[in-house]
């Protein structure tokens, strides 16, 4: 009799089991922002730690729930080229929020400005048609490529932000860009001093969109 009792409790907790009752609630989702830029993120001649990517993944992974922060930036990258890697990082990552910093080497090379709206505006569809928000971040040519060109280039960002209703920053350099002491030999790359410094105004840009899928997620 005690056989069949056992027996009989065994089956019924076999059940709810099978059931889902007692079944595990699945792991959430890893949140994460992806980063995708040029050397301006990629820690150009520096620690890897001591970028302003790095500094911002540590911010990150502080918060509750934490983020995990994915640097796909690359030295010398154009908007075509980050455009051309993009679906298969927002594929394999899967992240929540895209940070795209993107198009000083097309100032730089003196390309086509309507050509890197584009081609930001088809990543920045890409991204959220992946279901990521995104933080547009933008930057200041220096003075000698002439005042049309700057004007057009700097038009580019405040277009595209209007147009998709995205945040932006407007320079990702302004917090030091009237220090000579602050950029490496080349004038172009900041040093890895000032890199917490061009991480704030990021970080204080990126609190509505984590707030944001907070409130959605």
């Amino acid at each position: 009799m005690q056989r069949l009792v056992l027996q009989f409790l065994l089956a019924i907790v076999v059940g709810l089991c099978t059931s889902g009752a007692f079944a595990l609630s699945p792991a959430p989702a890893e949140a994460k922002i992806l980063v995708h830029g040029d050397s301006l993120s990629a820690a150009y001649n520096m620690p890897v730690t001591a970028s302003w990517v790095a500094l911002l993944g540590q911010k990150a992974a502080q918060q509750s729930p934490p983020w995990t922060v994915v640097n796909s930036s690359v030295s010398g990258e154009t908007t075509s080229g980050g455009l051309a890697r993009l679906p298969a990082l927002l594929t394999h990552h899967q992240p929540q929020i895209v940070l795209l910093e993107l198009g000083a080497n097309d100032g730089l090379r003196g390309l086509d400005p309507a050509a890197m709206q584009a081609n930001l505006a088809a990543m920045i569809e890409l991204s959220q048609a992946a279901g990521a928000q995104v933080l547009l971040i933008g930057i200041q040519l220096p003075p000698n490529f002439g005042q049309l060109y700057n004007a057009e280039f700097e038009r580019v960002f405040k277009a595209l932000a209007e147009t998709y209703q995205l945040p932006l920053i407007p320079s990702l350099l302004k917090p030091v860009e009237l220090e000579r002491e602050a950029f490496q030999p080349d004038q172009l790359h900041p040093r890895a001093e000032v890199q917490e410094r061009l991480m704030v105004p990021v970080w204080d840009a990126l609190q509505a969109l984590l707030l944001k899928h907070s409130a959605t997620g």
